[in-house]
């Protein structure tokens, strides 16, 4: 470009050079200053208020540390509530659907086992049972997706408060190896206890048998399972020990019933009176609700030492057998009484001798 000859003895005009002073003040600062007062990665209104005041420091810095910097921790902490909260309540659908009964499967299973109308297990069974795993999956799956967004946010944090995380890092790696090895059966019982809850091994309110414990399940937790036996006792299991679950109230239950008649007795009598009798018993108010089949005698189960042992089953809904069989040998012992038919019961016989025979 081409520019006017300036006469000789004369100096530039002012105006040009302020002109350019205006339009380039931040190249008259030497560099250094501002990653002095904002550090090498300056923020913009650390870097706003250094230029603005012409390079002064202390106020750039004190910018960046009571303004700046407060609230870019405060933006990470809102932005990591909002995530926590749509990431929870993302899961918590998730779950609800992948927990969703198949129920034309277990209708078919129910029929297959002989209970044509399961509209009322299905309502009364599945839908309560959905509910509890769908709540423990996903406050288990939740909290561990609040954990992690909180740990990333905490070490966002910790790098915008210009902490150095290198020794962290270092420190947590060691502490870690240390408590991985001292948590390995804390860590078999989480991992144990999701199985269980995603299988639908069993849930708050089945009679379970544990092995070592037996009882009704009153709390599923990631860690252990809590049962109450029927004396009352609370039973505490770690789910890393449990290795084997017979759930004794899922979906529908049998009610058995062996009952003992004399070697001599007409077993035709006896079965048409344990059936007749079997039926009133479930036809009552008492246990009509709770009966899915008709009762069905097997015959003759055993031939003991004392007797004919008779085997007799009914279809019930869970847990409801334990009660049913009570009122059932209540019921056929007095049948049993009318109609003359011995239930036999061990007898001894004793010799005595004096000493002079």
């Amino acid at each position: 470009m081409a520019h006017a000859a300036v006469p000789a003895g004369a100096s530039p005009r002012p105006i040009a050079l302020l002109g350019y002073v205006r339009r380039v003040p931040f190249v008259l600062a030497p560099p250094s200053d501002l990653a002095d007062a904002c550090g090498d990665d300056p923020g913009f209104l650390c870097e706003r208020v250094f230029d603005a005041s012409g390079g002064n420091e202390a106020l750039a810095a004190s910018a960046d540390w009571f303004i700046d910097r407060p609230l870019t921790v405060l933006l990470i902490i809102v932005v990591a509530w909002i995530v926590t909260r749509l990431a929870r309540r993302y899961v918590r659908r998730v779950v609800r659907h992948l927990v969703a009964p198949d129920r034309a499967a277990t209708a078919a299973r129910l029929q297959r086992v002989g209970i044509d109308d399961p509209s009322l297990l299905l309502s009364d069974e599945i839908d309560p049972r959905r509910e509890s795993r769908a709540s423990s999956i996903s406050a288990v799956v939740g909290s561990t997706i609040t954990v992690l967004i909180w740990v990333i946010a905490l070490i966002m944090v910790v790098g915008e408060l210009g902490i150095e995380l290198g020794p962290l890092v270092a420190g947590a790696g060691i502490a870690g190896v240390a408590l991985g090895f001292g948590a390995q059966s804390l860590v078999k019982d989480c991992i144990a206890g999701l199985f269980m809850l995603i299988e639908d091994q069993y849930g708050i309110g089945d009679v379970v048998d544990l092995g070592e414990a037996t009882g009704v399940v009153e709390e599923v937790t990631l860690r252990t399972t809590v049962l109450r036996g029927v004396d009352g006792t609370v039973w505490h299991v770690p789910n890393g020990e449990v290795q084997r679950v017979g759930n004794k109230s899922q979906l529908w239950s049998v009610a058995v019933l062996d009952v003992d008649v004399a070697y001599d007795s007409d077993l035709a009598r006896a079965r048409a009176v344990m059936l007749e009798t079997a039926q009133e018993v479930c036809a009552s108010e008492t246990w009509r609700e709770s009966v899915l089949d008709d009762p069905v005698v097997l015959g003759v189960e055993a031939l003991a030492a004392d007797g004919i042992t008779m085997r007799l089953t009914v279809k019930t809904t869970p847990g409801a057998q334990w009660g049913l069989q009570r009122a059932l040998r209540e019921a056929l012992k007095q049948a049993m009484d009318r109609v003359g038919i011995e239930i036999p019961f061990p007898q001894r016989t004793v010799w005595m001798r004096s000493e002079t025979e």
